[in-house]
């Protein structure tokens, strides 16, 4: 069977594939035996659908805050550094979870699938009490080192804590789906975060506004729709594992954690984390930069934020369809699929990011006004918007890469790459800028972070490249050889 039959091979289940010098590898998993394209595009379309979902309802939830008034908008952006640490965590534990299981089943490892997915579902549980601690103590100091405006810091302490007292429903979802898309499965992750994100929508004005009968919480109102939309989609996740994830079998009646598995999942997943969790660290400087102009501008960077997640989701959507397929197939010793679906997965994401640049840099009083955008919000979001956005040429190329490093557990390159862009480069260059007193100027820090990323990016992928990829497959050399 030459490489060109393997890559056609269709039966899902049913497919012996002999890697060449690798010895015999008995391919039963999609992952290794479906055409590239297909296979991407089956696996990440239905990711890509519904993060595109959850980034509409992350900017109709702002939407509808904006209605409020501007401190209310104010106060929701003041916390999204928070809610990114969440959601660090969570995704930065999946990816962890998602490279060892996906790996594990190209060895065929079954003991090693079910370990990787039950201390998953015992980190996500660690997890939420962290966050419980951080809602009920952390919420107002957090807050109060921001700002000492009264009405922003009484509407954001009582969203922030509804948010992390109620996020048990947020990591139950990010750990199931992750079991779904660890295993091909990615349509039922379409199917749950769809359903979530819906729920948040439809019950967002209903509890903002006192629609119904309901009464009218305001604020309260947005974060009780989120976590009731979370809670919703994390049961129908643990649902869907239970009834047709047959790759997995949970199973906790004798349930021990893991020294050794756990230390496999954070070995991959902790860089990921802390790549993500410095985003917070960067959120929270850029708002204590922005607000020394004035609240509007924190406004400003807020909705930025919630928008650019419309272009960013998808990306995102491409990666969480494209890990799975590089790890396994680093996992079953197929350098040309590791390969193939990595160049698919860079003309996909550049592509999108292409259109996403188009569209800030022709649309972005359209953009604002839909968040009820005043003159003072106009002048200076139309600039921030544009600026911003010409890191985008770049951010398409980095991120599957970044995820790239992480599938073939090199996450440290990742986060070497994300600590310098947003916290050597971005911070200290906003600072420097905000000192000309013109907040325009705040805004070009970001593509230079970008461009200082691509640079490295290419830089560390040549390594990788050289020491990881171009070795797959190869035959162990014995000493009599």
């Amino acid at each position: 069977m030459n490489e060109e039959q393997k890559n056609s091979v269709t039966g899902e289940e049913r497919a012996a594939v002999r890697e060449g010098g690798s010895g015999e590898r008995v391919m039963t998993n999609k992952m290794g035996t479906m055409p590239m394209n297909k296979l991407l595009l089956s696996m990440a379309l239905p990711m890509m659908i519904s993060m595109l979902v959850q980034a509409l309802y992350n900017i109709v939830d702002s939407v509808f805050v904006s209605m409020i008034n501007e401190n209310a908008l104010t106060a929701v952006s003041l916390a999204f550094p928070i809610q990114s640490l969440m959601i660090a965590l969570s995704t930065g534990t999946g990816v962890g979870i998602n490279a060892v299981l996906s790996r594990s089943l190209g060895e065929k490892n079954q003991e090693n699938v079910n370990k990787a997915a039950e201390n998953g579902v015992f980190l996500a549980i660690v997890s939420y009490i962290l966050f419980l601690i951080i809602g009920l103590l952390i919420a107002k100091p957090f807050y109060l080192s921001q700002t000492k405006n009264e009405e922003i810091v009484s509407y954001g302490v009582t969203y922030l804590t509804i948010v992390c007292i109620c996020s048990i429903g947020m990591f139950t979802q990010m750990t199931f789906e992750k079991l779904l898309q660890s295993t091909g499965r990615t349509m039922y992750t379409m199917v749950t975060q769809s359903i979530g994100a819906v729920i948040n929508i439809i019950f967002d004005p209903i509890l903002i506004f006192g629609l119904f009968g309901f009464p009218e919480l305001g604020v309260a109102g947005a974060a009780a729709a989120t976590v009731f939309g979370q809670a919703v989609a994390g049961t129908l996740a643990i649902l869907f594992n239970v009834k047709v994830n047959k790759d997995i079998q949970l199973d906790f009646r004798k349930f021990r954690p893991d020294k050794m598995m756990i230390g496999k999942i954070y070995a991959v997943g902790v860089p990921s984390i802390i790549m993500q969790a410095i985003g917070s660290v960067m959120t929270y400087g850029m708002n204590l930069i922005l607000i020394q102009f004035t609240s509007t501008a924190t406004a400003v960077f807020g909705v930025y934020f919630k928008v650019q997640s419309f272009i960013f989701m998808p990306v995102f959507g491409l990666n969480n369809g494209m890990v799975p397929i590089v790890a396994y197939n680093y996992g079953a010793g197929s350098k040309k699929r590791v390969k193939h679906v990595t160049r698919l997965s860079i003309t996909y994401a550049v592509s999108i990011m292409l259109i996403g640049l188009l569209v800030f840099q022709i649309f972005p009083d359209k953009l604002l006004a839909m968040f009820n955008a005043s003159e003072n919000m106009l002048a200076i979001g139309i600039p921030a918007l544009r600026i911003i956005s010409i890191s985008f040429m770049f951010a398409g190329f980095c991120i599957v890469m970044g995820s790239v490093f992480q599938a073939l557990g090199n996450g440290v390159y990742s986060l070497v790459v994300s600590v310098a862009r947003q916290l050597i480069v971005l911070l200290p260059a906003a600072y420097l800028l905000s000192l000309t007193g013109n907040v325009n100027n705040v805004w070009w820090a970001f593509p230079i972070a970008e461009l200082m990323s691509l640079s490295m990016t290419l830089f560390f992928y040549g390594r990788i490249n050289r020491k990881i990829i171009s070795k797959i497959g190869e035959p162990v050399l014995m000493p009599e050889e």
